[in-house]
């Protein structure tokens, strides 16, 4: 579903090598419209992802091109205190409830920890999380929790380096791990690791990579390679599906639906027991849990939960969404809380139904790929 809306809205800052034609104005919502930040389809959005920087010291194939990207100029990110004032309206006036801080890479803004610390003030029992690709956490995940953070997602797609280097096109899989183990140190738990399949390349190795992370207590969540890269070479052709990925890993284990709610979770969690090699049932006791989270062949959009603001100030109601949305622009024009708070509301409601991809055949006839690549929209 593509929703066509609104008019330019105030110029922000560009990107090098041009405007960002997505700063639209959206509709205003019916007068009745309960307050938070509610769409047409009775879903409320309480989970904030809010992107630091587009800028990532990591060339993932599946989100960077090798060459890397021309990265937004200081002055078009937002502050320190436009962040904090942003966080402020969406938790005191809008009902979010969590926040994600992503990037690109968030560990390479130096005023990170006065960026968490000032949002732990505002905000003492919120819980704070962020996604980070790991590479320099284990100098800072000590001062990070001090500053105020609550939790980690660590991406880490392979523990063999070959293959590591592959898939980054970066020889730093010991600092990954180091940065890992660091963030667990730091009681930034539970700490979760985030891992992306790719065929040929790293899919055989998920029952190992799972057995890892269960022997150390870590929470590991696969994801579907997601369309999303910059250099827009994905197809449904090549991706590795959520029932290949519980295929590959029953190998060696027996998966079972976790008892807990979802409760609008991206991941379906699933209880992990060894798997008897003689008689292929399942064996001892719960070993601990995995994710798989299936954007693209067992979407989760009817439940929902998210709200992202990019590096610049834009709001997106969906990670596939091709509209964007001013709020920093706004803000620096002067706006009351009142008007930034309407505007992200607007926002909100447009929210398409669905991301529009075909969930049943290999094509997609209703979804065009966004134009931003991961690292420029903050997952």
């Amino acid at each position: 579903m593509t929703v066509q809306l609104g008019i330019p809205a105030l110029p922000t800052g560009d990107r090098a090598g041009g405007d960002l034609a997505s700063g639209l104005v959206p509709p205003p919502r019916p007068d009745n419209t309960p307050a938070g930040l509610w769409d047409r389809y009775g879903r409320r959005a309480t989970d904030m992802r809010l992107s630091l920087t587009d800028k990532c010291n990591l060339r993932c194939t599946y989100c960077m091109p090798a060459e890397g990207l021309e990265w937004l100029s200081k002055q078009a990110v937002m502050t320190k205190d436009e962040i904090v004032r942003i966080v402020r309206l969406g938790v005191e006036a809008l009902g979010v409830r969590e926040l994600r801080l992503t990037g690109g890479e968030p560990l390479v803004r130096a005023d990170l920890p006065d960026i968490i610390a000032a949002i732990r003030d505002n905000h003492p029992e919120l819980p704070i999380s962020m996604t980070t690709n790991g590479v320099g956490l284990d100098k800072k995940a000590a001062r990070l929790k001090a500053a105020g953070l609550t939790r980690i997602n660590v991406s880490l797609d392979s523990l063999h380096e070959e293959t590591f280097t592959k898939l980054t096109r970066r020889p730093f899989l010991d600092r990954v791990l180091a940065g890992v183990d660091a963030a667990w140190a730091a009681g930034l738990g539970p700490v979760k690791l985030n891992a992306v399949l790719m065929r040929g390349i790293n899919d055989t190795e998920s029952p190992d990579l799972l057995e890892w992370a269960l022997g150390r207590g870590y929470e590991l969540r696969f994801i579907e390679q997601m369309p999303l890269d910059a250099d827009h070479g994905w197809t449904r052709r090549t991706m590795i599906t959520a029932a290949e990925i519980r295929t590959l890993l029953s190998r060696d284990f027996v998966l079972s639906p976790d008892s807990r709610a979802r409760d609008g979770a991206p991941a379906e969690r699933f209880d992990v027991r060894r798997r008897d090699a003689a008689s292929g049932e399942a064996t001892g006791p719960v070993l601990g849990t995995v994710g798989i989270i299936a954007s693209v062949t067992e979407p989760f959009c009817s439940d929902c939960r998210r709200t992202r603001i990019t590096a610049e100030g834009k709001i997106m109601s969906c990670l596939f969404s091709r509209e964007e949305f001013d709020l920093l622009g706004l803000l620096r024009a002067g706006a009351t809380d009142a008007e930034l708070v309407a505007r992200w509301q607007d926002a909100m409601w447009a929210k398409p139904k669905a991301h529009g991809m075909d969930h049943t055949g290999l094509g997609a006839p209703d979804f065009v790929q966004p134009d931003r690549s991961m690292s420029a929209i903050g997952g």
